[in-house]
């Protein structure tokens, strides 16, 4: 082990061979700080993107948390009468509120049938909702017309973009719902649009709409509810919430389910991204290992003189291995360094300015993506051109240790 004395001589004689090998040792700098900027802008991209999905997934569609009959998920839309909740306690109640980060939970009650307006009529998927708790449950839905339901609207509805648009309908025009009853008969409702809204899911918005849930359970003859959705402060708390509402509600009559076991899309569309930022990382190592090679290389060829007269006036092959290591690790870190400064200004600028996103796949409007910046992919960017800085300094330095005295000072560059 080297003692502290010895060690920062060291790295004073590797700092010194740095500096005076200016030009090498910019070319690797800025190989170094360009890869861990790339890294830091490409990731923040990615995690940008997916934290938009996230969010709006979040606020338009499923809340945080969802609270339902045990195998309501897998057996509830074939038998929607059969998996309605049982009334809470107000235990029950009091665990759902007691929650960390609590914000607000609401009933609601999933309905599907005919949709008519004029001689139009189509199926539609639906939701009764609590309309005073839509302000925090649905803050993510986009209305280019119209508004989202309010306190107070009893026989007022909202409708997908796409399905108003294949029904005709506009803002102030009525709907006729029909929906089958839990006894087998048919039952009929009126309902005045009073906003067209947009979610993140095109596919969502060309058949869905909701309604006031005692409108919802006047139409399904039922005073019940499929779901009670919670929402809370931030998204890092749901699974302690999750944790804390399951030991909290008895297994038998409550199944709790957090948003992303229901977000299939955004799972795979993260899954996806995670792989894609792993072979951008993968391509930007490769980059600084040729970088460094090729510039320790050259170090070593252009001071093989040098290394043989510290080997004849006693340095060990292990000093010299160590003094080049030392070499490409202070190159690594200031590389490191520069880039995550660049990184972080050019995602602020880049941020504040924009990038205009056409819709996505599943989409069906336009947005400004951002650069997220985040102490983990900057501290990943870092580690991973300072790993690889050493590495690809390990047979340079190798290389070095290994030169022969006398054919070393024979040597002229």
């Amino acid at each position: 082990m080297l003692k502290p004395a010895f060690a920062l001589n060291h790295f004073r004689t590797a700092w010194r061979n740095v500096v005076r090998q200016v030009s090498r040792s910019r070319a690797a700098l800025v190989a170094i700080a360009f890869g861990v900027m790339a890294m830091i802008l490409a990731a923040g991209f990615i995690d940008w993107n997916l934290r938009f999905g996230r969010d709006n997934t979040i606020l338009s569609q499923l809340g945080h948390l969802q609270v339902m009959r045990p195998g309501f998920t897998e057996y509830g839309r074939a038998d929607p009468y059969g998996y309605l909740l049982p009334m809470m306690t107000p235990a029950e109640k009091a665990a759902l509120e007691g929650l960390p980060g609590y914000r607000v939970s609401a009933p609601r009650l999933l309905i599907s049938g005919l949709a008519s307006s004029g001689d139009i009529t189509l199926s539609f998927i639906g939701e009764g909702v609590d309309p005073t708790a839509e302000s925090s449950l649905s803050s993510a839905l986009r209305f280019p017309q119209g508004r989202n339901l309010q306190t107070g609207d009893r026989t007022a509805a909202i409708v997908g973009q796409g399905l108003a648009l294949n029904l005709g309908v506009k803002v102030g025009d009525t709907l006729v719902l029909i929906s089958n009853t839990g006894n087998g008969g048919i039952s009929a409702v009126e309902a005045e649009v009073v906003g067209l809204f947009e979610s993140i899911t095109k596919a969502y918005d060309d058949a869905a709409l909701r309604i006031p849930i005692d409108l919802a359970r006047e139409l399904m003859r039922t005073e019940g509810e499929h779901l009670r959705l919670v929402l809370l402060d931030k998204t890092e708390n749901v699974p302690a919430a999750d944790r804390q509402l399951r030991a909290a509600l008895p297994a038998e009559r409550y199944e709790v389910v957090p948003w992303w076991k229901l977000a299939d899309f955004y799972n795979k569309t993260e899954a996806l991204f995670s792989k894609q930022v792993g072979f951008i990382y993968l391509v930007i190592s490769v980059i600084i290992v040729l970088a460094i090679t090729n510039t320790m290389t050259m170090m070593v060829m252009e001071r093989i003189s040098e290394i043989g007269t510290m080997m004849a006036l006693g340095t060990r092959q292990r000093d010299i291995r160590i003094m080049f290591l030392l070499e490409g690790t202070i190159l690594g870190g200031l590389g490191a360094l520069i880039g995550i400064v660049a990184g972080v200004l050019l995602a602020l600028l880049i941020s504040a300015i924009g990038i205009p996103m056409p819709p996505g796949p599943i989409m069906s409007w336009p947005y400004e993506a951002g650069i997220l910046l985040t102490a983990d992919n900057i501290l990943t960017a870092a580690g991973v051109a300072l790993l690889t800085t050493i590495l690809a300094s390990a047979y340079p330095a190798w290389k070095a240790s290994r030169q022969e005295i006398v054919n070393a000072l024979r040597a002229r560059i």
